[in-house]
């Protein structure tokens, strides 16, 4: 049986269900501009890239400008913690872990992913958080893992990727971990091969008992 102590988590979708506030923000910046609302399984889908890219799939494509994305990030700075909670199961989880090497490696801004781990009560697990900005490439380009791997001093046969989004999956193939699939997110394995697949947050503690 394998045994691992370094894990590194994707943030929207695989630790917290996001979506209800992200689908405020972008129907508050839709109105802004005087845009019908989307629905909340539309936004669903379009999540999973960072925030540049979920605004550039909301809005039509004439009307994208960089001052808009920087209204959203104002917004959703303002609503990201209304109703945003963990998944049931995922603080299990890590307070099984929290002897080992967990991080977070998110598309989301690194700010804003940090208060929101602060807000759920779970910033204090993770040694290591990398937001959009915090490595010269972001998911699905390998490198942020490979640095995260480098700053834990974890061994890549001893760590696995955990995210809802073929991006995850990409990542953690391209830097040579295993990778777990989280089928209760917004995302899909996009084709991408895994090693591991949960149903639900609660099949992480089967899969990855603690040491």
């Amino acid at each position: 049986m394998m045994s691992f102590d370094t894990y590194l988590f994707d943030l929207d979708g695989t630790l917290a269900d996001t979506v209800a506030d992200l689908t405020t923000c972008v129907n508050l910046l839709r109105g802004e501009i005087g845009l019908e609302p989307m629905g909340t399984e539309d936004i669903r889908v379009r999540v999973g890239d960072g925030a540049r890219l979920l605004l550039q799939r909301c809005l039509p494509e004439d009307l994208f400008r960089g001052k808009l994305l920087e209204r959203f990030l104002v917004l959703y700075g303002e609503h990201q913690c209304d109703t945003t909670r963990l998944y049931p199961g995922m603080a299990d989880f890590l307070a099984a872990h929290k002897d080992e090497k967990l991080a977070v490696i998110t598309n989301k801004p690194f700010h804003l992913s940090r208060l929101l781990l602060a807000d759920l009560g779970i910033g204090h697990y993770f040694y290591l958080l990398f937001g959009a900005e915090s490595c010269t490439t972001r998911k699905p380009d390998p490198g942020p893992v490979l640095e995260a791997l480098r700053r834990l001093g974890a061994a890549p046969e001893r760590a696995v990727m955990i995210g809802d989004h073929h991006t995850d999956l990409r990542a953690g193939n391209g830097a040579g971990i295993k990778t777990c699939f989280c089928a209760w997110g917004f995302g899909n394995d996009g084709g991408q091969p895994h090693d591991f697949r949960a149903e639900t947050p609660a099949d992480l503690l089967r899969l990855f008992p603690p040491a």
